[in-house]
């Protein structure tokens, strides 16, 4: 009965608030306490009985009265933060006012002009009690109120005070580095699991991702300089509490086991509120974790973290992330994440009997930010093979994600992972490792190494993705580029998937229909030309495949480039769609108990994304030499380096301009098939003189040296076997093929050029108008952000 008083009397005051058309005093706290002091309501109940129309109704008919309700609602903060709330009453008082602002303020970032509101300052509210040093601004009260609160013993934090229960742990006092909330990085004690504790501190983190969002207000700017207050504020040293919090939310994200015990449907007994704490953690990590104004972030070098006297960035959340260097901590992030990141892939006989976890795009960027911002860690990942226990996840969400247009993100944040990652050659040599595991994916069996999943995985996006992955073909090639190099034996599956798609980018109306079209080409080329040159004894399988598809690279060597057949494939191509069939039926059957990947429900919420940058800004080339460095290569263009890509500057959301022509497979069927609307004109652009001088100008850089000289020895001596021998069984030719030497036959080997990823204004835009598009479409219960005015992306509905 008590719920219903509170609920009745919450509303009563919530219509008395909208109702009055006279400021009430702050004095009077018979009329604002009944917003906190008299209720039990949960955060649900006030998002319920605080609707957004008369929030709205408040702020433009009554504006002082919404000013002092937030007023009011900070200043019990302020007083339980400094009492320590030792009374339940007190607690509550303060668990009320975090979620009557939580629902207030983002109707207050929604309005320009309210948006200084509390970044003014209150009069007679000074620091510590000093008038002469001015009053401080709302928000530095409320965010200070908000970190103590995090760390108040028998509130958030395990009391230290044994046996005394009438004394109070002085909150001014106390070294919150003993209360860390779980042990990990920089701390050794795992305190005892406190569900109330959890609440609390998940309600506190609510309010604070609430008011990290003011970012979600504002449009999209490429200006770097622009940063969040809030969050600039929280993570400067004005916080006491910044590293133990820091280390609070890491340790608990990675020390975090969603399948506890491995009692099957436990998930389902008990309310895991752990979980809830860790997504909150997540969030606001990842909000925090943002990069200093102006130029992107320079990680420092492994050897200028040790030193003394290295300073590092304001913000110490990327600070202190950026100054983690023990092997230990390492090992402890790394084993957490892929711990969880694995965790959705995990199988088990009885259906639905374990918990999956759904908060894998957070992990995502939260590893990206560590591979970021600190470069010890990122050889650390990549000295063994634990990179890989972070690579299957990520194929596996990008191979689910592929048909589905709300989760273009998800795509995008996985393949700048991989790209990161393919820019050190560690990752290309380990790739080598046998891939034993049976994670069920939609994808042809094989038998082989982990460099033969990314490769077929890969396939499987360009041939059956959905066509807003177009601007990300770019990026696929060139993570294959990078690690061919150092790929021993590729599968034969894997080895027919490459071939096919430089069959399918290599037709005429394809390289024709748009001006960089030719660009995957000339990734794939390169490629090839990596493995013959550096891998050839272990590769009879992509050597034997290039040998049966020599017809593809003669048509190359041959590729017509005078005006009647150019407008001839063009013409040809809008009358009837090519499909190109697979090599093999066999290859289409899938793993054993995975699912297809499916499009988006109808009506599902998606978030518009901001344009990436094309390859040729993302990433910068580097040439590796004999011993292994990198040399950073001027900005000339290479022959072999399809640059000034035409992808920058359109949206993801958008098909590229030049790059209407879609390679899609249709359903299950085994063929790609490829359109173009980019020529419906007879007479458009394309078939302008310019386009064939730019076709003469690429075609006589394809750089087919290499592959042409290998068909000219091995074509003739493999015909001749198969004459000789009568021979029709492929593995006697794979055995010719294993056993033969190309050694003084072909041309000097060429320099191995990386394209190693490279931050920018860009990038960073697009992580922060990604990141938050998935906390606002995460946040669901309750909708903190939902229906209202928010600027940094549109929400679509499919």
């Amino acid at each position: 009965m008590g719920n219903t008083d509170s609920k009745l009397n919450f509303r009563k005051a919530v219509i008395q608030l909208t109702t009055k058309t006279q400021p009430v005093e702050a004095t009077d706290d018979a009329f604002w306490d009944q917003f906190w002091a008299d209720t039990a309501t949960t955060v649900q109940d006030v998002f319920a009985l605080l609707p957004a129309a008369e929030i709205r109704a408040v702020r433009e008919e009554s504006p002082s009265n919404l000013a002092t309700l937030c007023y009011k609602a900070v200043e019990k903060l302020v007083q339980g933060a400094e009492s320590g709330c030792p009374t339940e009453k007190e607690k509550q008082i303060v668990l009320n006012c975090t979620r009557m602002l939580s629902r207030a303020l983002p109707y207050i970032f929604e309005d320009q002009d309210w948006r200084g509101f509390f970044w003014s300052t209150i009069p007679g509210a000074g620091r510590a009690g000093d008038e002469d040093e001015g009053a401080r601004p709302l928000a530095e009260s409320l965010l200070l109120a908000v970190a103590d609160l995090l760390f108040c013993p028998d509130f958030t934090v395990q009391s230290h005070k044994k046996g005394r229960p009438d004394s109070v742990e002085d909150m001014q006092s106390l070294d919150s580095c003993e209360y860390i909330w779980e042990a990990g990085v920089g701390f050794a004690q795992s305190p005892p699991l406190n569900y109330i504790h959890d609440i609390n501190r998940t309600e506190l983190l609510r309010l604070l991702l609430t008011c990290f969002s003011e970012a979600m207000y504002l449009p999209p700017t490429s200006d770097n300089s622009i940063l969040n207050p809030w969050v600039t504020f929280f993570c400067s040293t004005e916080n006491r509490h910044a590293l133990p919090l820091f280390t609070s939310l890491l340790n608990v994200v990675c020390a975090y086991d969603p399948v506890g015990y491995g009692i099957p449907y436990n998930h389902l007994l008990f309310s895991d509120y752990r979980e809830q704490l860790v997504e909150q953690a997540m969030q606001i990590l990842i909000v925090t974790l943002e990069h200093e104004g102006g130029q992107p972030y320079r990680p420092p070098s492994p050897s200028s973290m040790e030193d003394q006297d290295y300073v590092g960035p304001n913000n110490l959340f990327v600070n202190y992330l950026s100054r983690i260097h023990r092997e230990e901590d390492y090992d402890f992030v790394l084993k957490g994440l892929a711990r969880l990141l694995t965790n959705p892939l995990t199988q088990t006989y009885l259906p639905h009997s374990t918990k999956k976890i759904q908060f894998h795009q957070e992990l995502l960027v939260l590893f990206w930010k560590l591979c970021d911002f600190n470069k010890k860690f990122l050889f650390f990942v990549l000295k063994s093979s634990d990179v890989l226990d972070i690579l299957v996840p990520i194929l596996y969400y990008l191979n689910d994600a592929r048909a589905d247009q709300s989760r273009v993100g998800l795509m995008h944040i996985g393949v700048f992972i991989l790209l990161l990652l393919s820019g050190e050659r560690n990752f290309g040599v380990r790739l080598n490792k046998p891939y034993s595991l049976h994670v069920p994916m939609d994808i042809p069996v094989f038998t082989g190494t982990h460099a033969d999943l990314l490769i077929v995985v890969f396939h499987k996006i360009i041939t059956s993705g959905h066509q807003r992955l177009q601007p990300l073909y770019d990026c696929l090639l060139t993570i294959v580029v990078n690690v061919s190099p150092y790929l021993k034996s590729l599968s034969m599956v894997a080895a027919n998937k490459l071939l096919h798609l430089l069959e399918a980018f290599s037709t005429n109306w394809f390289l024709f229909s748009a001006p960089q079209n030719h660009h995957l080409v000339f990734f794939l080329l390169e490629a090839f030309n990596n493995i013959i040159q550096y891998q050839f004894d272990g590769n009879c399988n992509l050597v034997y495949a290039i040998i049966r598809k020599r017809n593809v690279f003669h048509q190359l060597a041959n590729l017509p480039s005078d005006p009647t057949t150019i407008q001839k494939a063009l013409q040809r191509k809008k009358k009837s769609p090519d499909a190109i069939s697979r090599t093999s039926s066999l290859e289409t059957v899938s793993m054993e108990g995975s699912r297809p990947a499916v499009p988006a429900e109808p009506g599902t919420l998606k978030t518009s994304l901001v344009a990436m940058p094309g390859i040729d800004k993302l990433t910068e080339k580097s040439q590796v030499s004999e011993d292994g460095t990198m040399i950073a290569v001027p900005l000339t263009e290479s022959p072999q380096t399809p640059e000034h890509s035409a992808a920058a500057g359109t949206s993801d959301t958008e098909s590229i301009s030049g790059r209407d022509s879609e390679v899609r497979g249709a359903g299950t069927q085994s063929h790609i098939t490829i359109t173009s609307s980019s020529n419906e004109g007879g007479d458009s652009d394309l078939s302008s003189p310019a386009l064939i001088l730019q076709v003469l100008s690429w075609k006589s850089k394809l750089p087919l040296q290499t592959i042409m000289r290998l068909l000219q020895v091995l074509v003739p001596q493999v015909e001749k076997i198969c004459i000789d021998k009568g021979l029709t069984d492929e593995s006697e030719i794979l055995k010719f093929l294993q056993h033969g030497t190309l050694v003084g036959l072909l041309p000097v080997p060429h320099p191995i050029l990386i394209r190693k990823y490279q931050a920018n204004a860009g990038t960073a835009m697009w992580f922060r108008t990604y990141m938050w598009g998935v906390i606002y479409l995460r946040n669901v219960d309750p909708p903190i952000w939902y229906d209202t005015d928010v600027r940094l992306f549109e929400i679509q509905r499919m």
